[in-house]
């Protein structure tokens, strides 16, 4: 099989699909592996790298679109629809839920596309999400110290406070793998953590788990908490960071105005999970270029591909998560390697030109595709 692994599009954005030691991989499975030349640049992966461990260096995008199966990071861009051919087989972060026109483009060409964001492992957990996740979990507090200086527009707090100046007091609303390495590393950064979740099973595992690496934190559950005492919790915080997330739909909208106004000017807020929508009523995507914006007084960060941040450690953890993936996809074919792996199917959503996923079926107001049974082959242009 021809794997085509493009050089990413989105604003700051300098992961790549697969590293050098994947295209060896699978080169020595008998695939072709062709990379965009520059396509590892931002992440420290060279072109002679890979063309070292057997990949063809493409010189033309449009001819790298060519290949049967993309190996991507982040959803299709727009200098990248034209380029889309129908029985091409998208595997990367697709974010769909949250734009309907993407969903229209996609359907329209007739493309495969599988999420990483909804793959399951025999366990039911994200394996392909989860690095990616602990890694905006481990940011979020980093990038919100920065958001409350005043150069952001914060009110001029020092996270880690100094000598008798406390510091400053930390919020996190969520408790999966975002949410416990947000809280770990705001404790290790000296800050008052409080941690707050939908599910009390979830929420005491967290709390265990972060105890058992020294970091404690005060915890609640939404339900025990109520109305007031989550107002209470916001206004008490200097940074939010919302970390909820419900695989294939859009996130809930926890956070309302009038939450805000009950906070002093200059507080910030990280919005983890801005790719399904994010969780206040302020939320919108902002980029790497231009990562905040003052709203209701509260400095908001929503990046979505915050991981970019740190290209070569993400690149690394996220190839090494998708590479199993690829080589059953390249293997045993498309169709086959959905068909005997009942997590990877949960990551396809789109198949020639139908919506086969009910959470994006749902979020995207359509009707629900074929099932797997009728899926017929590939269309190729």
């Amino acid at each position: 099989m021809d794997i085509g692994v493009p050089r990413e599009l989105k604003d700051g954005e300098r992961r790549v699909g697969l590293v050098p030691a994947g295209v060896r991989a699978l080169t020595a499975d008998g695939h072709r592996v062709l990379v965009e030349r520059g396509a590892g640049d931002g992440a420290g992966f060279g072109d002679a790298e890979y063309e070292a461990a057997g990949a063809i260096l493409m010189v033309e995008r449009a001819d790298l679109w060519h290949a049967e199966l993309i190996a991507k990071v982040k959803e299709v861009q727009p200098a990248e629809y034209g380029l889309l051919r129908p029985g091409t087989t998208i595997l990367g972060f697709a974010q769909l839920t949250r734009d309907t026109a993407l969903v229209d483009v996609v359907l329209r060409a007739g493309v495969r596309i599988i999420a990483c964001e909804t793959v399951r492992d025999p366990s039911g957990g994200l394996p392909l999400l989860a690095p990616m996740s602990r890694i905006a979990g481990r940011l979020a507090p980093l990038v919100g110290s920065l958001a409350l200086t005043t150069e952001r527009g914060g009110a001029g707090v020092l996270a880690t406070g100094v000598d008798a100046v406390p510091a400053a007091r930390v919020l996190v609303i969520g408790a999966g793998a975002s949410g416990r390495e947000a809280a770990r590393i705001a404790v290790r950064l000296g800050c008052r953590v409080k941690l707050l979740s939908r599910g009390a099973k979830r929420l005491a595992a967290t709390v265990a788990a972060l105890a058992d690496d020294g970091c404690a934190v005060e915890a609640d559950i939404f339900e025990r908490l109520g109305g007031d005492g989550f107002a209470a919790a916001l206004a008490d915080a200097d940074l939010v960071i919302g970390a909820v997330l419900e695989p294939g739909r859009l996130s809930p909208r926890l956070i309302t105005r009038s939450h805000w106004r009950s906070m002093r000017a200059g507080s910030a807020f990280v919005d983890i999970g801005i790719d399904q929508g994010g969780i206040a009523e302020t939320s919108r995507m902002t980029t790497l270029s231009a990562p905040t914006y003052v709203e209701e007084r509260i400095v908001h960060y929503a990046v979505p591909n915050m991981p970019a941040l740190v290209a070569r450690t993400a690149t690394q953890a996220f190839a090494d998560a998708t590479l199993p993936y690829v080589r059953k996809l390249a293997g045993a074919g498309i169709a086959r390697a959905l068909s005997d792996d009942a997590g990877l199917k949960d990551g396809l959503q789109v198949w020639d030109g139908e919506i086969v996923h009910a959470g994006l079926a749902a979020a995207a107001g359509r009707t629900l595709g074929k099932p797997p049974g009728s899926w017929r082959p590939a269309v190729r242009a």
